[in-house]
């Protein structure tokens, strides 16, 4: 598993594992020094970026106190002593039960079938020799990439499946604001959120949301372009050390995400259709008549115009950092660069 050094000092270190983060920014939320930094979760959720959820400052004032790696729900961040992760029921990942498979399984495969994270497999799965309409086999999940939703245990028809979620919260998405881009879709681990398909005449939201799936971890919240899904958590769920004190920090609004990524375009391979002006969240937002396809109609757009026959960033600064542009682009003529923050 890769692993990235955000900074050593004396016989400490901290360590960051990519491929465990779901981009939820709970690490950024608690730290007290404002050291850590989560931006273009999108964008790097749908590989269209090459950089991690998370970066550090350089500024230096990290003080080692652990708390963005007690709270992280995946164990993605180890602050470790002579090079030894410090794990203990301090910590959220720790404290937190693992997703168990009993002796009733049946080994149907439903529950690997719905995973969101493709981490449950079925081994040396056949038919019983003992004369019994049976399966055989193992039912194994990988916690490592477990994100603890229970799909798994909600589609098992002998309930042989038990899981505890990392918290409980509360989830919000403003429907005038949503500009329905799949943003937040793409980005939930849990596969919490979807686009309802309806019938002719029938009114739908953008985005419909499962209850029962979500996980309350604030993924698609650091996601969305517009600004307009809220997570609230209301309490840590496992008995964690200490965790009346991280429920007091993580109550409180999640900052917004950094921008850490910036719009680059090719002038020369633009074709000028304007398909990512009107597919822009932000522009969208801005007036949904353009968002209706009037391109040429509208003088004044905050993000993304098509001028004398190519498209042009207006403002970096407006960026949601989605890359929804980049998906559109017929051409590959706008895409995202990281961009360095100090």
């Amino acid at each position: 598993m890769r692993e990235v050094l955000l900074e050593s000092r004396d016989d400490k270190s901290q360590v960051y594992l990519p491929e465990k983060c779901i981009g939820c920014g709970t690490c950024v939320q608690v730290c007290p020094k404002g050291e850590l930094i989560i931006g273009s979760v999108g964008p790097v959720v749908r590989g269209l970026i090459d950089k991690d959820f998370i970066e550090k400052r350089k500024s230096g004032a990290c003080v080692f106190c652990s708390l963005c790696a007690r709270v992280c729900p995946t164990g993605a961040l180890e602050v470790r002593k002579a090079g030894k992760a410090e794990k203990d029921d301090s910590y959220l990942s720790v404290a937190l039960k693992p997703t168990v498979v009993d002796e009733s399984c049946i080994h149907c495969g439903l529950c690997s079938e719905v995973c969101p994270q493709a981490c449950i497999e079925l081994n040396d799965r056949h038919l019983a020799e003992d004369g019994s309409l049976r399966m055989k086999g193992r039912t194994l999940i990988d916690m490592n990439r477990c994100v603890h939703c229970g799909w798994c245990a909600a589609v098992c028809p002998v309930g042989a499946i038990t899981f505890e979620k990392p918290f409980a919260g509360v989830y919000s998405r403003n429907e005038k604001v949503c500009q329905a881009c799949k943003t937040c879709v793409h980005t939930c681990p849990a596969n919490a959120l979807f686009n309802r398909s309806w019938k002719a005449g029938e009114r739908g939201e953008n985005v419909t949301h499962r209850l029962d799936a979500c996980i309350y971890c604030g993924a698609c919240a650091q996601s969305c372009p517009v600004r307009a899904i809220t997570v609230r958590k209301t309490a840590i769920v496992p008995e964690m050390k200490g965790k009346l004190a991280f429920e007091k920090k993580l109550v409180l609004q999640a900052p917004w995400p950094t921008l850490t990524s910036r719009l680059e375009t090719d002038e020369g391979a633009c074709l000028g259709c304007g398909n990512c002006v009107i597919a822009c969240p932000v522009n969208a937002l801005f007036d949904p008549y353009l968002a209706a396809g009037h391109l040429n109609e509208m003088d004044e757009k905050p993000l993304l115009e098509v001028r004398n026959g190519s498209v042009k960033v207006v403002n970096q600064e407006v960026c949601g950092s989605c890359a929804t542009c980049s998906m559109i682009c017929p051409a590959d003529a706008i895409w995202l660069e990281p961009r360095e923050v100090v």
